[in-house]
């Protein structure tokens, strides 16, 4: 039977890699980290840096679920645009949320030169507009980036300067972010736990958590082990609500699938995107795409709201990108995988704390920066200044409608919906 870890494009370009052992026995740690992706590497950095004893679980190998599978494309801010921000938690808040979320990617681009992290890293992400109306939208954007940023940070691009960054035709417009960019993920994750380790945190590989112990003190235990910690930190994304259900509610997991070009010739890459640039666009079932270090056509499309994955990734996906680019009809497809996405109902990501378990998740498509964030926030909220985290907690969230049973129909039926919209 194949093994569909040889379909994804990042293990087979990361190079040799030699996994921690597991966790066998009992140990104490002033927090435990469950989860080895973005999220708990980021937090394990950190709080290892800030003298606190650090413990992380990872039930299979660093960076094996979504950190390890995403598209790596480093998308400044939420999920959200920034008016609508404001509308939902006030301009004081919304304004402080926009700030800290931009400064995602200077803590990124800070991470990756402070720890020497070769992941293949590159600038500029540019967002296309579906739809007139959107791209109406983008103008209030930039002009609210300049205010409170500068005048640069996000560039307006017209209708018809939209070969200068991406060789596609059918979009109203868009926006460029130089800030912006892409990585290979799965580089940026070992780079993450190289780091975490030379801080000195304690790091376990093939360590499911499969229990936590609430009391004064958290116990975290696995098959051949226990952590106990003052606190415990969710760290685990989709995977939430199998150990804290109550959170869990928050995040709905959601398939995401990618393709990967064999390499292209300079001349063919340079045609596609002259920028280099991530770009995705604002389509409710986007599409998005860059190009890899060697040249391959980095894909993601398509509309898949079951959980039970196409019989065949390659050809699910290529008619989405034969639609933007004809010209790679005779390219061969070398590598299709997938991978999950948390979800939230608003696209913002459900941070907080209940007692002394904290948890992350529901980046909604944009953690490759906001997740190096909220790990630093986390070491600030240990060290005694809870300020920004607590920020995140004024975000109100819903809860997705029907409980364990229902809720996954319940948002299909809202996800077809949704594309109907998008479509008419």
């Amino acid at each position: 039977m194949p093994d569909p870890l040889n379909d994804i494009y990042y293990l087979a370009s990361a190079g040799a890699y030699r996994a921690n052992a597991p966790l066998t026995g009992d140990t104490k740690a002033d927090i435990c980290i469950i989860g080895g992706g973005f999220t708990g590497l980021s937090a394990a950095v950190a709080c290892a840096e800030a003298g606190l004893d650090v413990v992380l679980l990872e039930g299979e190998q660093i960076g094996f679920a979504a950190s390890g599978r995403n598209g790596g494309q480093m998308i400044p801010g939420f999920n959200m645009a920034a008016a609508d921000l404001i509308k939902l938690v006030g301009e004081d808040v919304g304004r402080q949320l926009y700030l800290l979320a931009m400064s995602a990617r200077d803590r990124v681009h800070a991470r990756i030169e402070r720890h020497d992290i070769d992941c293949d890293l590159r600038q500029g992400h540019i967002h296309l507009a579906a739809k007139k109306s959107d791209f109406a939208h983008f103008k209030d954007e930039v002009t609210f980036s300049d205010r409170l940023l500068g005048a640069g940070e996000a560039v307006l691009v017209a209708p018809t300067d939209i070969g200068q960054y991406v060789g596609v035709s059918g979009y109203h417009g868009g926006v460029y972010v130089p800030k912006g960019g892409h990585l290979h993920p799965l580089k940026y994750a070992r780079g993450l736990k190289r780091a975490a380790k030379s801080a000195g945190a304690r790091i376990f590989e093939g360590s499911r958590a499969v229990s936590i112990i609430e009391g004064e003190k958290v116990v975290v235990r696995t098959i051949s082990g226990s952590v106990t910690a003052s606190n415990v930190f969710l760290a685990c994304d989709a995977e939430t609500a199998d150990l804290a259900p109550k959170a869990g509610r928050y995040t709905m997991p959601v398939l995401n699938y990618i393709i990967a070009t064999e390499p292209l010739s300079d001349d063919c890459a340079r045609a596609l995107i002259p920028s280099n640039a991530a770009v995705s666009d604002s389509r409710f079932v986007l599409n998005y795409f860059r190009l890899s270090a060697d040249n391959r056509l980095l894909f993601a499309g398509g509309e898949k709201y079951t959980p039970k994955p196409p019989v065949d990734i390659a050809a699910f996906v290529r008619p989405y990108m034969l639609k933007l680019f004809p010209q790679l009809a005779d390219v061969r497809i070398d590598y299709a995988w997938g991978g999950t996405v948390g979800i939230t109902v608003n696209r913002l990501p459900h941070i907080g704390r209940d007692g002394n378990k904290l948890f992350a998740h529901g980046y909604s498509g944009q953690g490759v920066l906001l997740t190096t964030l909220v790990g630093e926030l986390l070491a600030d909220l240990l060290k005694g200044d809870s300020r920004n985290f607590d920020l995140f907690q004024k975000i109100p969230h819903r809860a997705f409608p029907g409980g364990k049973l229902l809720r996954t129909p319940t948002y299909v039926a809202g996800m077809l919906y949704s594309a109907m919209m998008d479509r008419l």
